[in-house]
């Protein structure tokens, strides 16, 4: 029965986050017998719980009349409206929620299934549309572009290009590398990025948008981590601010890690009316939409000031998890400068210990050894090689342990 499946579904490989999941579910016993129950530092899945005034919320409208019949691809009215109020409180962007707002299921709904739309399949790899996605970055970008009978061209975002990549540079060796420039549909930038948790100024997207544009390509913006932040004067930005924008960029948002939300998968899309109308078409044959008391619920904390204080209270807490594993890295031989610290997201990214030379071997070890979840650099692209990821969304208390388990079993840099 397996063949049934068309060439680019049976080419790709298991998610790397279920394979850490799959891998520790085995080792569970093992390690607990050993006073090593494994520590989850894998999941970009904060792991407080909601905001209480949300709860209510809920709970409120599931007792309403309709709630429970089916909503509607596009979003209910209420809901749409609450994603254009906050990007404008938030950024300053005025949209119009008939017009240039989507309802998501999860902006990885969103993702994927524009990636789908966007492609035209091709037998021969040569001929194949291309998306340019960053490098390190979110696993799942490209095995998105691989599932819709694309190819997926890396973006490198490395330190000596400030993780701000001539993306023009990025076209000749693509070119030089045997692909047409000509099939470039489109390219995703991910600023706060996952999993380096840097970002890019003004100046650099803008001409991004600019280079966009000019060679008529799609932008998509994955703005998930823009309200995970520590410095309240330098606080991450929408593309759709920025001159031009509107006319070439869709960005995606997502409410799992700002409330804490991730199992409810709640999410929009906003920016060019005619891509949103053309993936609203192709998208009404996919689903029916987001459960009504769920939008209603989320419309209400988008908007109101227990949703703001929430935000804010959660990054004063990452950014305490933060302080901890960067002072206990140092002590364990890390040699991390205050510059190189990041202001916004829950991630730290690190080279791997020197007697090292594999990622997956170090990180392997990390979990057989110590029960310590980490994230081998290869899963995020090529250029993550030598490098792992840690997410710091567990309790204060097992990070600490996590250093002491490092200083106990000789994980040193």
């Amino acid at each position: 029965m397996e063949n049934l499946f068309n060439e680019y579904a049976k080419s790709l490989d298991t998610y790397i986050m279920v394979k850490l999941k799959e891998k520790t579910a085995q080792l569970r016993e093992t390690l607990t017998k050993k006073n090593r129950a494994p520590i989850m530092l894998s999941m970009g899945a904060p792991t407080a719980n909601p905001p209480e005034a949300l709860i209510e919320k809920l709970k409120e409208f599931l007792t309403e009349d309709n709630i429970h019949t089916y909503s509607v691809t596009r979003g209910e009215p209420y809901y749409r409206e609450a994603c254009a109020q906050r990007m404008y409180e938030r950024f300053g962007v005025k949209l119009d929620a008939d017009k240039e707002v989507f309802s998501l299921l999860g902006s990885k709904d969103g993702l994927a299934n524009l990636i789908r739309f966007i492609i035209n399949p091709q037998h021969d790899s040569l001929e194949r549309d291309i998306i340019l996605i960053p490098d390190p970055g979110y696993a799942s970008y490209g095995e998105m572009v691989k599932a819709s009978g694309g190819i997926s061209y890396p973006i490198p975002l490395t330190k000596e290009n400030n993780y701000q990549p001539d993306l023009e540079r990025v076209l000749d060796t693509l070119e030089a590398d045997g692909y047409d420039r000509t099939k470039v549909k489109a390219v995703i930038i991910n600023y706060p990025n996952n999993p380096l948790g840097v970002s890019a100024t003004r100046q650099y997207v803008q001409g991004v948008v600019d280079f966009c544009k000019k060679h008529n390509l799609l932008l998509i913006a994955d703005a998930a981590y823009c309200d995970v932040y520590f410095n309240e004067e330098n606080k991450p930005f929408s593309v759709l601010e920025l001159n031009g924008a509107k006319d070439v960029t869709v960005e995606l948002f997502t409410l799992s890690k700002p409330y804490a939300i991730t199992g409810w998968r709640l999410g929009w899309m906003c920016g060019n009316a005619e891509v949103i109308s053309r993936f609203a078409k192709a998208k009404s044959t996919i689903d029916n939409g987001i459960f009504k008391a769920l939008q209603k619920a989320c419309a209400y904390i988008m908007t109101s000031p227990e949703g703001d204080d929430y935000i804010r209270i959660a990054n004063a807490g990452f950014k305490r998890k933060q302080n901890i594993m960067i002072k206990g890295l140092r002590e364990l031989g890390w040699e991390i400068n205050d510059a190189d610290i990041p202001d916004t997201t829950f991630y730290l990214w690190l080279p791997i210990p020197r007697k090292y030379e594999s990622s997956f071997k170090f990180c392997e070890d990390m979990l057989e050894k110590s029960g310590i979840v980490v994230v081998p650099g290869d899963a995020f692209g090529k250029y993550g090689k030598g490098f792992f990821r840690i997410s710091y969304v567990c309790s204060d208390e097992k990070l600490q342990e996590v250093i002491e388990r490092m200083k106990a079993d000789g994980f040193r840099f």
